[in-house]
């Protein structure tokens, strides 16, 4: 496989990524939600998203800071940040700040943040513990940092079992790896955390055992489609092996039988000290 542009991603950016993660970003409100509300996130505040996308936690965090606050939203992709900036003036957002740099090393701002969010993002880095370091450092003493990450990422699978979606799995898995990143990262943030002056507050797994007719089924559906041409065209599957198991999920799809267990997510609170 060629090296990705620095700028890239895995997943991509096109726009069946930016409209799945929308999707996702649906999905997940209502915990990141209730997770940032337990961490003490509110209004006037300066927070960071950190790898922000293409923004949807963005604005929902400038909703909460509201126009005393601000957002400095940081990312590596110019096509993401350019669809925040969009998102941001059709909604008459002002105070997010756009920051695009290379998450494995570029220097973050200088600032003393009120807190931070970061969701998916630690996982698809080469030196996840360098920005952990970094926004340890972009944070003032007692600011919080909220984190979604997999520890767990093989869980996802279906009942009545399909070989076929765990082999899309464990694809997946060594693509992230073979760019240097790792999905189970929340088992060594947590050991990070504490080292870089991080005191964990707050660990909760987040895994769903879901029927076709549930929403959080979206969720991992969509990236069924997305991931699959994806990775073929990335040469992890051929055009018709990727056709052959969007198929075969979308028949277990069909049955009101089938239950699907999600990747797991470890939510982590922890305060800079």
């Amino acid at each position: 496989m060629p090296p990705l542009p620095a700028d890239d991603y895995v997943l991509g950016t096109e726009d069946a990524e930016v409209e799945r993660l929308g999707l996702q970003h649906l999905v997940w409100r209502p915990r990141a939600s209730d997770a940032w509300r337990r961490a003490g996130f509110t209004t006037g505040q300066h927070l960071l998203d950190v790898g922000c996308g293409p923004g949807y936690a963005s604005v929902d965090l400038a909703a909460i800071v509201g126009r005393s606050g601000r957002i400095t939203a940081l990312d590596q992709s110019p096509r993401f940040l350019e669809r925040l900036a969009d998102r941001a003036a059709r909604a008459g957002i002002s105070n997010i700040e756009r920051v695009q740099l290379d998450l494995d090393s570029g220097a973050l701002p200088r600032l003393s943040a009120d807190g931070a969010w970061c969701r998916w993002v630690f996982a698809f880095l080469k030196n996840p513990r360098g920005l952990l370091a970094r926004i340890s450092d972009a944070l003032k003493p007692g600011a919080p940092i909220v984190i979604h990450e997999y520890f767990n990422y093989a869980s996802w699978r279906l009942t009545p079992r399909q070989p076929d979606l765990e082999e899309f799995v464990q694809v997946v898995m060594s693509s992230w790896r073979s760019t240097g990143g790792e999905p189970d990262i929340a088992l060594d943030l947590l050991a990070w955390l504490p080292q870089h002056g991080l005191r964990i507050e707050e660990t909760r797994p987040i895994v769903d055992v879901v029927s076709p007719d549930n929403f959080v089924w979206q969720w991992p559906s969509t990236f069924v489609d997305v991931g699959l041409s994806r990775m073929a065209a990335l040469g992890h599957f051929s055009h018709e092996r990727a056709a052959q198991i969007k198929e075969l999920f979308r028949r277990a799809a069909a049955s009101p039988d089938t239950r699907m267990v999600t990747p797991a997510v470890l939510e982590i609170i922890a305060r800079k000290a």
